[in-house]
């Protein structure tokens, strides 16, 4: 039987590679996107399920799992790939930016976390996959896009604490990942990888055996500092 992956903004870009790359593994994946009509555009161009969620959401986010356990889809493998890239200098940077920053990079993962993992622990297999950033890193950060870098930087601590309520209780792995300087609409066309090159971590941390790594942060398939 198929393990079923739901990964989130995966309408365009590493997201959508993702899923393509998933499905191409044997996994039965959920596309998920904000917009109802893009996303079952690029679900119908892959013949993937859709299911509209909006991570900044905690009731999109609850109506989504609702459905899924309506239709007897059990996610085993979860991928936090939605994310939004929005600037402004540290010291002038308006709240509100900063706030939906949070709202999808930080607490969407969280929301989608409560709605899927404890069901992944009752089962004894799981995979959770964050789309970090090196931006979140300390030992990386730049002065450019601070709220993305506050942002990306708990999503990792985040990773963590999943992690730690992961442990111990079956074949459930949770890690973060960056996948670098990616050709997106977010990361530009001036950047150095494809997306192909950005998805292939997700979809290593996603399939990983039972003995492979949890509670980490990886690049390239290894392990990266933060």
């Amino acid at each position: 039987m198929a393990r079923t992956a739901l990964v989130t903004g995966a309408n365009r870009g590493i997201g959508f590679e993702a899923a393509r790359q998933l499905a191409s593994a044997g996994l039965d994946v959920v596309l998920t996107a904000r917009d109802p009509e893009v996303g079952a555009a690029a679900a119908n161009d892959l013949e993937l399920r859709f299911e509209q969620l909006d991570v900044a959401s905690d009731e999109s986010v609850r109506a989504c799992a609702r459905r899924l356990e309506r239709d007897g889809v059990a996610v085993d493998v979860l991928v936090n790939n939605a994310g939004v890239l929005l600037s402004g200098g540290i010291l002038e940077v308006d709240d509100d930016l900063v706030r939906d920053t949070l709202e999808v990079n930080l607490l969407g993962p969280l929301r989608t976390a409560r709605a899927f993992l404890p069901g992944m622990i009752e089962r004894g297999y799981g995979r959770v996959v964050n789309v970090s950033s090196g931006s979140g890193s300390l030992t990386e950060a730049t002065p450019y896009t601070p709220a993305y870098s506050i942002s990306k930087a708990a999503l990792n601590m985040l990773t963590r604490h999943l992690a730690f309520a992961a442990e111990g209780r079956g074949d459930v792995k949770v890690n973060a990942m960056c996948p670098g300087w990616v050709r997106t609409d977010m990361g530009g066309g001036a950047a150095p990888r494809s997306a192909e090159q950005g998805a292939d971590t997700i979809v290593w941390l996603a399939t990983m055996p039972a003995d492979g790594p949890t509670n980490g942060f990886f690049r390239d398939r290894r392990p990266a500092a933060w």
